[in-house]
């Protein structure tokens, strides 16, 4: 398996309190060559969101500490982090949920369960796509 390059060069960030998700995820994700950070809450989220600065972040809503909602609108609040890319990841289904996520300014929302094909295949596109975006600006 060859390894792919995360969104310019940075890991992807899990923020979920429910560690089966977070180990299923990161090892998919590992798997696939993919540098991999986590956190369990939101708080430990956003100091991490502000530490490494991750490309792409898969964000649950209900956390402790600090709800994915705050985390994502905190992420498009800082303009240095505005580029940064959010997979709201939730049990949480209904429309006003989904809503929520959106209105809170997520790029995307997942329902949990999940498919980890999916979820593998969603990660390869963007990858691909920010890669493609990068190339273009270097005049490559």
């Amino acid at each position: 398996m060859q390894s792919q390059p995360c969104m310019k060069g940075g890991p992807i960030l899990l923020i979920d309190d429910e560690p089966y998700i977070l180990r299923a995820l990161s090892f998919l994700l590992t798997r696939e060559g993919y540098t991999v950070l986590t956190a369990d809450n939101g708080e430990e989220g956003l100091e991490r969101i502000r530490d490494f600065h991750p490309p792409l972040v898969f964000l649950d809503i209900m956390l402790p500490r600090l709800n994915g909602y705050e985390v994502c609108k905190q992420i498009r609040k800082d303009p240095s982090l505005s580029n940064i890319y959010v997979i709201m990841l939730s049990a949480k289904g209904q429309r006003d949920d989904r809503e929520g996520g959106m209105l809170s300014g997520a790029d995307e929302y997942v329902t949990k369960p999940f498919s980890p094909r999916e979820i593998a295949q969603k990660v390869r596109a963007l990858m691909a796509e920010s890669a493609e975006t990068e190339l273009a600006k270097t005049g490559q």
